[in-house]
Parts: C-alpha cells; sequence; structure tokens
C-alpha cells in the first residue's frame, strides 16, 4: 500500500515544479508585451534628462559654446547702370557678385540660471572673413541703393510739402545721391553717412538712432545687447529651448494680434525632442521680426549619415492678406499697408525703414517682382529655399540654409529732385545663407546610438522574452500531459496490482477458513 502514496507525493510534487515554470513562462511573455508596447517610453525618458539644459553636462556645454562652425555667405545686387536708371528711365540692371563668406563662432554669455527653470544669457557671434571662401576680397566694391537716404524720401511722402523740399536742399548742401558706391565690407560693416551723422546732432535725444554709421550688420560682430531667456527643459520638456522672453518682453509689440506677436520659438539651434512630422516648429529672430513657422517636408539623411526630417517655411508664410486671410495681422494699419506676395515688411523693426524681406530670387514671391530690374536669374528651390535639418528624437538641427533677401521699398517723390525719377519699386540689396553644413563627430555619434540602438536592443528583448517564455510554456505543457499519462498507467498498474492482492487474501482466507480440504 505504501507504493502508491509514494507514487502520488511524488507527483504533486512533480507537478508543483512544472505549474511554477508555466507562470515564470506567463511572466516572460508579459514582459515581452510590455517591452514592446513602454520600452520607447523608457527611451524617451532617458533621452529626455539627457539633452535638458543642467549646467555642467555636456549638452549643456555644446548649447552655450556650440562645436560648430557657421558660416554666411552674401550676394550683393551690384547696380551697373544707376546713372540711365535715373536719367533715362531705364529699367535697373543688377550683377550678383559673391559670395563673401564669413565663418562665425558663437557663445552664450553673461549665463544666469533662473528659478523658475530658465536661463538668461546674451549671445556673442564673432564674423571671420574667409577671403579663400570668397569671390573676392571685401574691398570689392559695388554701387547699391542709398539706403539711408531713400528711406528717408520715402518715409517723407505723406509730410508737409515744405518738409520734403527741406529735405531736398540739405541733400543738396550734402551731396547725397540715390546711390552709392562702397565697399561689401562698408556695406556689410559700416560706413559713415552724412544724413545719420546729420541727424544725431539734431535729432531729440529719444528719437535718436542707436548707431552713427550704416551697414547691414553694423553692431552685430560682438556681444549682442539684446537679453534671452529661455527654459531649460528640466521641468517640461515640451518647453525645451523655448523663449520665455526677449529683452524682459513676452510679446512684439508691432502686431496686430496677440498670436502673431508671440515670442515663444526657439532660435533654432535646438528644438522641443520628439519631433513629429505634424508638428510646426517656430523659429524666432529679431531681424525676422516675427517668429518664422517651419512644416516638414521629406526624410533626409545628412553627411554624417544620421537621418533626420527636413523642415521649412510653408509657402503662406510672406504670402498677401488675399491668398492668406490670416497674415492680416502683420498689417497693422489696414490692408492698404499690407506686403505684395512673396515679401514681408520688417520696417517696425527696423525704425522705419522701408524693409522688405523675401526668399532669395524672389523664391515663392510674384514673378513681377523679380522681373521689376534686369539681371536676376529664375529663383531655384535647391539654391534659394530656406530649411532646417533636424534629428527628431532629439530636437537637434543638424543642418541649416537660412536664406533671405533684403529689398528696400522705395516710394517715388517729386518734390525732392534728387529721386523725383526713382519709380516706386522693391529694389534688391543682398541676398545670404546663413548656416551649418555638419556637427562633430562626438555629437553625431550620440544621435546615431540613440537612433539605432534602442530599437535593436528592444527587437533583442522582446525576441528573447517571447521565445524564451513560449520555449518553457511548450515544455511545461509537454511535460505536463506526459505526466497525466503516466498517472494514468500508474493508477491503472496501481488497481491491477490492489484487485491481485484482494483476491491472492481471498483465496488465503478462504483457504484458512476450510482446513479439511487441506490434504495430510
Amino acid at each position: 500500500m505504501n507504493g502508491p502514496k509514494l507514487c502520488t507525493k511524488l507527483s504533486s510534487t512533480y507537478l508543483r515544479k512544472w505549474w511554477i515554470t508555466i507562470v515564470i513562462a506567463a511572466i516572460l511573455i508579459i514582459g515581452g508585451i510590455l517591452v514592446a508596447c513602454e520600452f520607447s517610453v523608457l527611451i524617451n525618458l532617458i533621452v529626455n534628462r539627457m539633452i535638458a539644459l543642467r549646467p555642467g553636462a555636456k549638452t549643456y556645454g555644446w548649447w552655450a559654446k556650440p562645436p560648430v562652425e557657421p558660416r554666411i555667405s552674401l550676394y550683393v545686387y551690384n547696380v551697373t547702370n544707376a546713372d540711365d536708371f535715373l536719367s533715362n528711365g531705364s529699367k535697373a540692371i543688377v550683377d550678383e557678385v559673391g559670395p563673401y563668406v564669413y565663418t562665425e563662432t558663437w557663445e552664450k554669455v553673461n549665463i544666469v540660471e533662473n528659478d523658475n527653470g530658465t536661463l538668461s544669457y546674451n549671445l556673442r557671434k564673432i564674423y571671420t572673413f574667409r577671403e579663400d571662401l570668397s569671390a573676392g576680397p571685401e574691398d570689392d566694391v559695388v554701387i547699391v541703393p542709398n539706403i539711408p537716404m531713400l528711406s528717408a524720401t520715402s518715409q517723407s511722402k505723406h509730410a508737409a510739402r515744405f518738409l520734403r523740399l527741406a529735405m531736398a536742399s540739405i541733400m543738396d548742401i550734402l551731396k547725397i545721391k540715390p546711390f552709392v558706391q562702397v565697399s561689401v565690407g562698408q556695406l556689410l560693416w559700416g560706413y559713415e553717412d552724412p544724413l545719420l551723422k546729420l541727424a544725431k546732432d539734431v535729432v531729440p535725444k529719444e528719437q535718436k538712432l542707436p548707431y552713427e554709421e550704416f551697414g547691414l550688420l553694423y553692431g552685430k560682430n560682438g556681444t549682442s545687447s539684446d537679453r534671452i531667456t529661455v527654459h531649460t527643459g528640466v521641468d517640461d520638456i515640451h518647453n525645451y529651448g523655448i523663449i520665455d522672453k526677449y529683452n524682459g518682453r513676452t510679446h512684439l509689440p508691432h502686431w496686430a494680434t496677440d498670436n502673431c506677436n508671440r515670442l515663444d520659438g526657439t532660435d533654432g539651434s535646438i528644438f522641443p525632442p520628439h519631433i513629429e512630422k505634424s508638428r510646426v516648429l517656430e523659429v524666432y529672430d529679431k531681424d525676422l521680426c516675427r517668429l518664422m513657422p517651419l512644416v516638414f517636408e521629406q526624410e533626409v539623411i545628412t553627411s554624417n549619415e544620421v537621418p533626420g526630417y527636413r523642415f521649412t517655411p510653408p509657402e503662406w508664410v510672406f504670402a498677401d492678406v488675399d491668398s492668406h486671410p490670416d497674415n492680416m495681422c502683420y498689417c497693422p494699419a489696414g490692408k492698404p499697408s499690407c506686403s505684395p506676395n512673396g515679401l514681408f515688411n520688417v520696417s517696425l523693426c527696423q525704425y522705419d525703414s522701408p524693409i522688405m524681406l523675401s526668399f532669395p530670387h524672389f523664391y515663392l514671391a510674384d514673378e513681377s517682382l523679380r522681373t521689376q530690374v534686369e539681371g536676376i536669374s529664375p529663383p531655384q528651390k535647391e539654391k534659394h529655399q530656406f530649411f532646417f535639418d533636424v534629428q527628431p528624437k532629439m530636437g537637434t538641427t543638424l543642418r541649416v540654409r537660412a536664406r533671405i533677401q533684403i529689398n528696400l521699398a522705395v516710394s517715388q517723390v517729386f518734390d525732392i529732385k534728387q529721386v523725383a525719377n526713382f519709380p516706386d519699386i522693391i529694389f534688391p540689396i543682398l541676398w545670404f545663407e546663413e548656416g551649418i553644413d555638419r556637427l562633430p563627430d562626438e555629437v553625431t555619434g550620440l544621435m546615431r546610438f540613440a537612433e539605432t540602438v534602442p530599437p535593436k536592443i528592444r527587437v533583442g528583448l522582446i525576441v528573447a522574452l517571447f521565445a524564451l517564455g513560449v520555449a518553457l510554456l511548450l515544455l511545461s505543457t509537454f511535460c505536463l500531459i506526459r505526466n497525466s499519462h503516466r498517472q494514468s498507467t500508474l493508477h491503472l498498474e496501481g488497481s491491477n496490482y490492489l484487485a491481485t492482492a484482494q483476491v491472492d487474501m481471498n483465496k488465503k482466507q478462504n483457504k484458512d477458513a476450510n482446513p479439511s480440504n487441506v490434504r495430510y
């Protein structure tokens, strides 16, 4: 009788072991499901922690002093028939000269960590001329519209007539002409202008311009006085790199609505991470006088073999209000003050100088703007498009081509004899492209790791957990089935054994009960 009991006890231990194995297999399979669903969340948390701007962190150092060498290439529209244009009413002819290339060094200085999860700083930009990359030296001479003069005459168009006549007399005395002959270096970094010099002496102090010379990049070679405050992303990664305040302001004062006056974009070097193709990125630059929206265009692979997303301004960004009514907010003086299609009026940010921005060669603008002068070839997307290539997981800019053209909106003023023959025209001055081609290998190596390794680890873990879990489950099931068959066999054998033993016992009892049957 002890044999069957022992078998039953061994069978219970055997069953318990395999049921535990089944539980482990189920845990492994559930773990594989969790990895499949939640592993990316864990990786995103690690990325968020890694890129947030914490003093002392490597990414903070890259942000404060970017390990890149940005370049700006400038192309000047040299006017070749200025006298004929003014005297005979001929169409202006321009010759695009350039590029004139400068390398840049960027550094954020006077950094202060604020209590609300932001950092405040000033930006230092140092420009170095690269004659070896340029079409000529900075001393190359060009003829361009006299921007200070034409700005003053255009602004006087609706002033009292005697003021315009007085202005004409002053310009006659100072021998100021509608076109100036200057070097490329002077056009960019500044030259002494007689009108600005006069304004310094006669204009009330509170109305004086903050410079004494005129140059399109005057005062930009050095540390900017603009104080910028950005979110670190430590408290909320969705605000990573977003401007909180610019010179103490949260909004611009120029435009008709709060939405168009917003400043909450980035400087273009970083964006909040985990970028989807449907997201609209926004970049703020003081000279643009607004946020520049960027929408997804295509997937790209940079020279560092890092995959990225290309974002470009939408076609409506400089569209007229008839084509895109939402741009009406950029016409604070009403529809008559709105810019033509393809132009953006930044005069409110340029001391009322009638400066109009466009893309180079009037890309995405009306063809009539380009043909107002001769010498500008039709725009080409690959040469004149504005774009940012961004690494979507980390939100870091990989490659940039910020391409903008500067134009002067000249108004004809008959009472000022010097410009009486200068027609109403959008006159192109120059265009430039600023940007970077690639990031250092240390930075891109980290990006490639973040982009390629975690998915491989995820797949490996899913396969391993599922494979091991399924293998254990199959093995446990097989062993339990086999054990079930064995138990049935043992039970049958045990039953036969008991039956035989019972028969033998009955025979013995019968024999003991009938001793007469025993033979002597």
